[in-house]
């Protein structure tokens, strides 16, 4: 089976940072677009980040400069770093692997910005 495991969110003061990890599982990783998205209350779901086979990068411009995307296949991992972090970055982020035709998501990780 597979499965996305999200890790490493929860409560920061604003300018502050946090590190979360999507583990996968029951797939060949390293073949796998990654995406980390976010949902605040009462909003659509956005992509904030996406990691392509390879190493290509993209990023929302809301995200950019602050928060960096990686992965590590070896460990079948892929890592956002979110720095200078503000309360409306707070939402449930969810990280998404996507091969071709198949998409599967994890169930996602909180993270609130305030003081």
């Amino acid at each position: 089976q597979v499965h996305l495991v999200e890790s490493g969110g929860g409560l920061v003061q604003p300018g502050g940072s946090l590190r979360l990890s999507c583990a996968a599982s029951g797939i060949t990783f390293s073949r796998y677009v990654i995406d980390w998205h976010r949902q605040a209350p009462g909003q659509q779901r956005e992509l904030v980040a996406q990691i392509f086979s390879g190493g290509r990068t993209n990023y929302a411009d809301s995200v950019k400069s602050r928060f960096t995307i990686s992965r590590d296949d070896a460990k079948n991992t892929v890592y956002l770093q979110m720095n200078s972090l503000k309360p409306e970055d707070t939402a449930v982020y969810y990280c998404n692997a996507e091969w071709r035709s198949f998409s599967v998501w994890g169930q996602g990780t909180q993270v609130t910005v305030s003081s």
